[in-house]
């Protein structure tokens, strides 16, 4: 009897555990964006800051306890934004966007050490999003390792093609680069197409229960 009882309470915890929602991708693909619109929506704050300087993000960022509501349901999620994934990293890069020398070295080694906090992080994940930018080749060393560290720890992933409302836009090029995973069109800078990532986020957590 006393082992009914633990069954039954263990369960209930479980399914109050907060899913660990991750957001992965190469850098400026809009991995915080997207965070960031669905925390505004749901919170009232952003996660983070944005900028058309590649590695704005350069440490693993998270809100906790955010209750996102979809068609009469509910789920608590805690968000981790991660910086971009790079398998290169050069200070010279970022004098491109005007960033001084001495400020452009760290934030390469910042950058670098990020990309190592966002793999570790993977191993405390439940569910992981990858955010691509629509407009650019999917077929790149980046997104293979990104997405081979997913298949070795059996992690649900939904691809996103980010930026879908620009006119170089291919979804189905990333479909077809990934075609054993869900793959959502949308615009996390004008909101567009939301309905379906929620629809398949819900869809992937579910089996978690």
């Amino acid at each position: 009897m006393a082992n009914f009882f633990k069954k039954i309470f263990s369960g209930l915890f479980k399914n109050k555990k907060d899913i660990k929602l991750g957001f992965y991708g190469p850098p400026n693909a809009g991995k915080t964006s997207l965070a960031n619109r669905i925390c505004k929506d749901f919170t009232g704050e952003e996660i983070g800051s944005v900028s058309k300087i590649p590695h704005e993000t350069r440490n693993v960022q998270f809100k906790e306890k955010v209750e996102i509501s979809y068609k009469g349901k509910s789920m608590i999620f805690k968000m981790i934004d991660t910086p971009g994934i790079a398998t290169r990293i050069d200070y010279e890069d970022f004098l491109k966007y005007k960033v001084n020398k001495k400020d452009a070295k760290i934030r390469a080694k910042e950058a670098t050490q990020g990309i190592i906090e966002s793999i570790k992080w993977l191993d405390d994940m439940d569910v992981v999003v990858i955010v691509l930018d629509a407009t650019e080749n999917p077929y790149n060393q980046v997104n293979i390792t990104i997405i081979g560290n997913l298949v070795a720890r059996k992690i649900p992933v939904l691809i996103v093609a980010n930026k879908s409302d620009l006119r170089k836009a291919n979804i189905k090029k990333i479909e077809e680069a990934f075609p054993e995973y869900r793959v959502v069109g949308m615009s996390a800078k004008y909101g567009k197409n939301f309905e379906e990532f929620y629809e398949e986020i819900f869809s992937l957590s579910k089996k978690l229960k």
